[in-house]
């Protein structure tokens, strides 16, 4: 590269919502959008339909020639990159917790939620890609899913962490369904290095304070916003340099809601736009007090959820245990034949084995829930250890805390690759 400076790269990030009115032509303005804007990388979140995803690959065929498309869960992870740059390689790791079967309304245990990377070669630097949806925030006062988000949040800094490690840089987008300091936002941007570009940009067009979820939305339903009426910020690009390479948000812009000539909106999110200027490293550290503080209290949540699941693993026991007790009661009166009739014995049969069958199943969710905290738990103590001699270690030489990285020197301009 003759001058970092000169290179600009443009990073799309978009939710899109499956299940809602007027999909085709949607996903038809999308890959118009798409097409039109030619952004470096395009990552989408809830393209729930493999069959929608190769419409948006034959439209995007000629603009964004290389793509990917993440394959996980019931109906799939939702996930998918439209790149005009090489995709090198692709991984995928689907989050442990992700919602529970039973909530069938809710739906985001079938999703197979995930975070997905694509390692592209962008003016000859290799740049890691990530792209994720987490768990929904169903009620803000009674948030029975903070436990998964957060479990979801410390897999997904961690994924990123070690694997982001020979990157020359790093950008994450998607669906966080997290306010800017939500816990796992946090502990996320805390111990990745990885900078919001909403807070880092020179210049933001969009919706007011970044909201992607707004109330001027034709597909937006008002009680996903309460208490916060005129909306949230929940979709974020996130980046972060390298030792050779650093990077600036020069600007960000959102859409607003409708959009001019059509009659609705591309989603009930509004998309993100980040132009990303790269340029030489001039470093940077992260307190390592900041770090701790983080962890602790991501700590305090997932054993408060460590609690509540094993409660709930008590309770689905009771429950299997009476059914099996129950199940003697049919068994006890058939040999009383004058005293209930065989259709009623069936029955009663058939509600105590549904019981049973019941609470074993749930027995056995809430066990893997449980076996997942405590392993959640257990690396987060790792963390927190290490942290706290890395700490002890800066007090006793006088050095400022940090995150423990190597101090990072200016570099001189790359050359352009022949």
């Amino acid at each position: 590269l003759s001058n970092l400076q000169n290179n600009g790269l443009y990073i799309f990030s978009l939710g899109i919502r499956f299940f809602s009115q007027l999909c085709t032509q949607r996903y038809e303005m999308i890959g118009e959008l798409l097409g039109r804007e030619q952004h470096d990388i395009a990552l989408l979140q809830e393209v729930w339909s493999e069959r929608d995803f190769l419409f948006l690959k034959r439209k995007l065929s000629s603009s964004h020639p290389y793509t990917h498309y993440f394959k996980s869960g019931v109906i799939g992870s939702g996930l998918a990159v439209f790149s005009k740059h090489r995709i090198q390689d692709a991984l995928l790791y689907q989050y442990s917790l992700n919602g529970y079967p039973y909530m069938l309304h809710h739906g985001d245990w079938f999703g197979g939620k995930a975070v997905g990377l694509v390692i592209v070669d962008i003016f000859g630097l290799k740049a890691h890609v990530y792209v994720t949806h987490l768990h929904a925030e169903y009620s803000r006062a009674q948030d029975e899913y903070l436990t998964h988000r957060i479990v979801q949040s410390w897999e997904l800094l961690q994924f990123v962490r070690h694997t982001s490690c020979g990157a020359d840089l790093v950008v994450l987008g998607g669906d966080l369904n997290m306010h800017p300091q939500d816990l796992g936002n946090r502990l996320l941007r805390s111990h990745t290095g990885l900078r919001d570009c909403y807070t880092e940009t020179d210049t933001f067009d969009g919706c007011e304070d970044g909201h992607t979820l707004i109330a001027d939305n034709h597909f937006t339903k008002k009680q996903d916003l309460v208490p916060f009426e005129k909306g949230i910020r929940i979709d974020y690009i996130l980046m972060k340099g390298s030792q050779r390479v650093s990077m600036k948000c020069e600007s960000l812009s959102t859409t607003k809601g409708p959009v001019a000539d059509k009659p609705f909106p591309y989603s009930d999110h509004e998309s993100l736009t980040a132009e990303l200027a790269l340029s030489r490293q001039h470093g940077s550290t992260l307190a390592a007090s900041e770090q701790m503080d983080v962890v602790a209290e991501a700590r305090a949540v997932v054993k408060e959820g460590l609690c509540q699941t094993e409660a709930l693993r008590d309770k689905a026991m009771r429950l299997m245990f009476g059914g099996l007790l129950l199940l003697l009661l049919p068994l006890a009166m058939a040999f009383l034949p004058c005293f209930c009739s065989f259709s009623t014995l069936g029955l009663l049969g058939a509600v105590c084995m549904s019981l049973l069958l019941s609470g074993a199943l749930l027995y056995l969710l809430f066990t893997t829930h449980i076996k997942v905290l405590k392993e959640t738990e257990d690396q987060m103590m790792l963390t927190s250890n290490d942290l706290q001699t890395k700490l002890a270690g800066c007090r006793l030489s006088g050095c400022p805390s940090s995150d423990g990285s190597p101090d990072l020197q200016p570099l001189s301009p790359f050359k352009r690759e022949e």
